[in-house]
């Protein structure tokens, strides 16, 4: 079995003073063909499942650097928790995140997102990114 080498990570890392290597490969495929939103332990523990030889640390600065170059989108759950999705188009999207079941629904609102412009611009501002997370819970 070949393994596929990404141009891209291999230009990101350089970029960065890292080495390209093995795990830093299996770290960045197990991201981006998983479309869930894992947290980085999450991650690590699927990798060992794999039997891929890599260290807790390694997968934790190379998501940093992963996030850092834009390849992946880290999201703050609160609680001091953060969870990763690969970030393969520039697609935006927001989420709603269930605090009882830490469901997370991804969503896009075009009512939502003229609005935010329509609030910037009546502030004298040009909306240029924005994160929108709903915390919720169930209706009962």
């Amino acid at each position: 079995m070949t393994k596929k080498i990404s141009k891209v990570l291999v230009k990101i890392l350089k970029s960065e003073g890292l080495r390209y290597t093995d795990q830093r490969q299996a770290i960045w495929d197990e991201i981006r063909n998983n479309n869930e939103h894992r947290d980085a332990e999450d991650i690590y523990n699927k990798l060992k499942e794999r039997n891929v030889k890599v260290s807790r640390a390694t997968v934790y600065r190379t998501i940093d650097v992963l996030v850092k170059n834009k390849l992946v989108r880290k999201m703050d759950v609160g609680e001091g928790r953060s969870l990763y999705e690969p970030r393969l188009t520039d697609e935006h999207h927001d989420h709603m995140i269930c605090l009882d079941t830490g469901d997370i629904v991804e969503f896009y609102n075009k009512e939502l997102e003229d609005l935010q412009d329509t609030i910037a611009k009546e502030h004298g501002y040009k909306v240029i990114r924005h994160v929108h997370q709903l915390f919720v819970k169930p209706i009962k």
